[in-house]
Formats: structure tokens, C-alpha cells, sequence
């Protein structure tokens, strides 16, 4: 088991306090009445850079040494915790370089280069893009500040579920994506110490369920770059570190369609008026169309982890019918 505990995440909130934004929790009636159950979305999609991923990496940024500092960061990211990263970095003074695949989405791209980060680009398919940031940092000196698998970064994630779980403490179900799985785990270690008997549900893509196949065997199981609309949950095999966590936290993973994120992002937009990317909608697709454990009328809080979505793909999917 990791060494993460609840005091980590309440250190790290600290550390955060005032340096990035304590998002809301909103409800909306008509998916309660579609979905059949009480939904509290906690919307990272308004968070700065636009999604959870700025909390983790400015945490983990905020724990480095004066002589760390000096030397900058590096990251590898397909766009969210690349946009994380390079703010983070703003923020507390120091340079970053970023490993980002070259099937990045452009707005995501265009927003890591923005808050002043180098971009490496490489081929998912064909490189890997950890071992590129580790020579790069062998090279510079800088310091790796990786997606998920570090203790700061899935003590900041964690936070996401710290307010929540303030802001409406009786809920039966906590609901959020797992890609590397930095969130779920930082969120299932807030939500299984404060409420034991909560049910605690990672949500994967059907065709990226790295972390659904590797509960089942209880071990990690690496797949081959999945192709799914949620870029940010194209992972191939869940963190070493994170885990063993959610072996021990996690009450199910459910699977959805790239076609249920679709419907679920169509209707977070047009119904709730809540603007999210793809990966931000896979917590809510499982909740709208009925891949839950749960009884009719539940009270679950979903992570909205995202809002950085390509206008054009946005456009795509509010036309389709």
C-alpha cells in the first residue's frame, strides 16, 4: 500500500489554498430525472488550465528545493497535466519542458506553449514517452514530474474530492475517470478514510480498461495504445504506485462507449450547460446511461475532470444526433 494518507491530502490543500480555484458543485434536474439518481458534479473544467491536473502539479512543484527550482521540470503529458505542469511552473518561478504526443489536441498544445513551456513532441505509437523525460532530465538536470505515479501529485488530486466531500458530505457513490489512475487514487484514499461504507467507482472507455483488467487479474496488465475519444485516459497500463491503491479503495470500474461519452458530453452541455472535454465526461456517461452498481435515487458525486476540448470536436459532437 502506498504510504498516502488523508493528512497528506489535507497538507497538500494547504499548500494550494488560494493558488488555484475551489470549484463549485452544481446539480441539474433534468439529468437527476434521466440518470434516476441525485448527481452532484464537481466541475474541474473550471479549474485553472481547465482541469484537476493543475492541483497535482503545482503540489508537487511547490514541495521542490531553491536548487530544484533552478533547474526547471520535466513532464510528459498528452495535454491536461502538460497544461498543468507549464502553469505550475509559472507560478512558482521555475521552467518546463514538455514530452507531448504528436496527436495531441491542438487546443491543448497551443495552451501548454502559451503558459511558457518547451514542447518535445513524439510518437505515442512508437516511442516512449517517459524514458524521452528521463533522458532529458538526465541531460539538464531537470527535475521529472510525472502524470500520476508520485505521492504530491495523488495528494493534490485528492483535494478534488477533499472540497467535494465538503461541500455535500452524505453521498453513497463517489464516480470519477481513471486514466493513470493520480485522481482516483488521491480522491478513494479521501473518500475511504472519511466514509468507509461509500461505494467508490472508476470509470474507464470500454477500449482503455487497463485498470478494469487489471482488478480482475490483481495485477497490472499493459494494453496497446487504445484508441478512444478520451485522450486523457489513452493509457496502456495503470500506475505502479497508484495502483495498489485502488486494488485496496475501489468498490467497481465501469465501462463505457465512446458513444455513451459522446451522449453524456452532448447532454452536460445542451442540458446542463457545462462545457466539458471528452475524458470530462466519462465519469458522467457511466452515471447517464445506467452502467452504475446502484440503486435507483443514490446521491453520487461525479468528477467532471476536464474542460480543454478542440472546438471543432466540440462542434462534432453537439451536431450529431
Amino acid at each position: 500500500m502506498s504510504g498516502l494518507t488523508l493528512d497528506d491530502v489535507h497538507v497538500a490543500a494547504r499548500r494550494l489554498l488560494n493558488r488555484i480555484t475551489r470549484t463549485p458543485v452544481i446539480t441539474s434536474q433534468s439529468w437527476d430525472d434521466a440518470s434516476g439518481f441525485s448527481v452532484f458534479f464537481k466541475c474541474e473544467n473550471l479549474q485553472r488550465a481547465g482541469s484537476f491536473k493543475i492541483r497535482g502539479a503545482l503540489n508537487k512543484l511547490l514541495t521542490l528545493s531553491a536548487d530544484e527550482r533552478r533547474r526547471g521540470v520535466v513532464a510528459f503529458s498528452s495535454g491536461n497535466h502538460a497544461q498543468g505542469v507549464a502553469l505550475a511552473a509559472r507560478l512558482v518561478g521555475t521552467t518546463a519542458v514538455v514530452c507531448m504526443p504528436k496527436d495531441a489536441p491542438l487546443l491543448k498544445v497551443q495552451a501548454t506553449r502559451g503558459y511558457g513551456a518547451e514542447i518535445v513532441v513524439y510518437d505515442r505509437h512508437s516511442e516512449d514517452r517517459e524514458a524521452i523525460a528521463r533522458r532529458i532530465a538526465s541531460e539538464t538536470g531537470r527535475v521529472v514530474v510525472p502524470p500520476f505515479d508520485d505521492e504530491a501529485i495523488m495528494a493534490g488530486q485528492g483535494t478534488v474530492a477533499l472540497e467535494l466531500l465538503q461541500d455535500v458530505p452524505s453521498l453513497d457513490a463517489l464516480v470519477a475517470p481513471v486514466g493513470g489512475g493520480g485522481l482516483m487514487a488521491g480522491c478513494s484514499t479521501v473518500a475511504r478514510t472519511l466514509f468507509p461504507g461509500m461505494q467508490i467507482i472508476g470509470v474507464e472507455p470500454e477500449t482503455a480498461n487497463d485498470t478494469w483488467l487489471s482488478i480482475q487479474k490483481g495485477e497490472r496488465v499493459t494494453i496497446p495504445p487504445p484508441p478512444t475519444i478520451a485522450d486523457g485516459v489513452r493509457l496502456t497500463t495503470p500506475g505502479e504506485r497508484t495502483f495498489p491503491i485502488l486494488q485496496q479503495t475501489l468498490s467497481d470500474v465501469s465501462l463505457v462507449t465512446d458513444d455513451e461519452i459522446r451522449a453524456a458530453l452532448r447532454y452536460l452541455v445542451l442540458r446542463a450547460h457545462v462545457v466539458v472535454e471528452p475524458t470530462g465526461a466519462v465519469a458522467a456517461a457511466a452515471v447517464l446511461s445506467g452502467k452504475l452498481p446502484l440503486e435507483r435515487g443514490a446521491r453520487v458525486g461525479v468528477i467532471l475532470s476536464g474542460g480543454n476540448i478542440d472546438p471543432p470536436l466540440l462542434s462534432e459532437i453537439l451536431q450529431a444526433t
